[in-house]
């Protein structure tokens, strides 16, 4: 069944695309939250009379989105979070979590509809993202997730390691006397 997508649905197209669903997921799914209606000959002639027109901003919001790409794909975004036993996290990185760190860090406005988590994010380590600048235009990212106190601790121990090696220098100076 071909429909008229009203709003941007995640894996299946953006709003104003033309895209074939099933019978059953447009009439369950889409059409009673109005994220779609059907694609008659009407309908299609209102989409394409709606894309001449907005071709000209499109082209604008592309350009956008592209120097925003620029600026940060596959850049690595770090996110310091409380971190319990195991590297496991207290709750979870979200989608609004990343996209508020995204504009804090770069300055780039991103909304967290446009930020695709690939896996869940529940741990330390690194993660990889997707955001959704445009319907063109896709950025892939790298979520490092680390604890803040566990950096505090590998900053301390490099100056204990000097200490530590100094003393059997000076217990072998002992011993020759």
């Amino acid at each position: 069944m071909k429909v008229i997508l009203k709003q941007a649905v995640p894996k299946v197209g953006k709003a104003g695309q033309l895209v074939k669903v099933k019978p059953g997921f447009a009439r369950n799914f889409l059409f009673p939250k109005g994220m779609a209606v059907v694609a008659d000959k009407g309908q299609i002639r209102a989409l394409e009379a709606r894309n001449a027109r907005d071709a000209s901003k499109l082209a604008e919001t592309l350009a956008g989105a592209q120097a925003i790409a620029a600026k940060i794909n596959g850049k690595t975004l770090r996110m310091e979070v409380k971190v319990g036993e195991g590297g496991r996290l207290f709750g979870a990185v979200t989608s609004q979590d990343i996209a508020d760190q995204i504009n804090k860090e770069f300055g780039v406005n991103v909304d967290k509809k446009d930020v695709a988590l690939l896996l869940p994010i529940k741990r330390t380590g690194k993660y990889p993202i997707e955001i959704d600048m445009h319907r063109d235009v896709t950025m892939h990212m790298n979520v490092a997730v680390v604890d803040p106190t566990a950096e505090v601790v590998a900053e301390e121990e490099p100056a204990e390691a000097p200490a530590v090696a100094e003393a059997p220098e000076d217990e072998a100076v002992t011993e020759e006397a």
